[in-house]
């Protein structure tokens, strides 16, 4: 029993060192490769600066607006069962399995110039395609689903009738919901927040398709390597990997010592 509990560990030890390389060794690899040369250059790029502000400031803004539109969906899915629920679920969970380049197309033919919404919008001077508004909606588009799936998970975690005993001591609904219901499930949520922020942040497909200007950092890395080749884009693909890294470390290191000030 021990000599086939040892062999086990030893498969997965082999297994996990496989999967740890794959995802680290790339990483490594231009991080070394762009080298501190290569990061000053990229800090220095006026054009690549700009991007990567871009890119964050509009994947902070689908996080932001995925929450505020997507938790209430989650809790009503988590609360109530009603006719059509299984196909909203499935409709939640369509981004994550089509083809990001599908979906750009899909977007920029419902809200481009020519779009059921995009050109009428386009009439009165409202521009949704090679637009801010447009990078959110794609990287909303790609990325919300992660947000609300967390939310309603973290919603069916707790139990209805805790809001009903406040509720019947005097709470409205929405003052249950916010004193009871949200704290506890915030940890979720910041977790659902975390993974939709960098989901957002590392979209291209849909985005280029629907606003290839303002360019965000995907959309500049990728066309400093169509134009000017591999070692042209290394540098801001590197400073995009740094400032992604730190950001999402630090993200998840206040996740953890919120989890483990709860605990205490």
């Amino acid at each position: 029993m021990k000599v086939e509990m040892d062999r086990l560990m030893l498969a997965s030890s082999v297994a996990g060192a496989f999967i740890i390389t794959l995802l680290l060794l790339p990483v490594l690899n231009l991080l070394f490769s762009a080298g501190f040369d290569g990061l000053l250059d990229a800090i220095t790029d006026k054009n690549a600066l700009q991007a990567i502000f871009t890119s964050f400031e509009a994947a902070f803004l689908a996080t932001v607006l995925s929450f505020i539109f997507g938790v209430p969906l989650a809790y009503l899915m988590a609360r109530k069962d009603f006719f059509g629920k299984s196909v909203i679920e499935s409709v939640i969970d369509l981004p994550i399995v089509i083809p990001h380049t599908v979906a750009g197309i899909a977007l920029l033919m419902v809200f481009g110039r020519n779009g059921i919404i995009g050109s009428p919008l386009n009439e009165i001077g409202i521009r949704l395609s090679d637009s801010m508004a447009g990078i959110v909606m794609a990287m909303m588009f790609v990325s919300s689903p992660f947000l609300i799936n967390h939310a309603r998970e973290a919603f069916e975690s707790i139990d209805p009738k805790m809001e009903n005993v406040a509720i019947s001591l005097g709470a409205t609904r929405a003052k249950a919901i916010w004193s009871i219901t949200l704290p506890l499930s915030m940890r979720n949520l910041m977790v659902g927040s975390i993974m939709t922020w960098a989901r957002a942040i590392s979209e291209f497909g849909a985005v280029i398709i629907i606003a290839y200007f303002p360019m965000i950092a995907p959309t500049y890395i990728y066309s400093k390597y169509v134009e000017q080749g591999l070692y042209a884009a290394m540098p801001a693909a590197a400073l995009m990997l740094v400032l992604t890294i730190v950001i999402f470390m630090a993200m998840r290191l206040v996740i953890h010592k919120w989890r483990r000030y709860d605990t205490d």
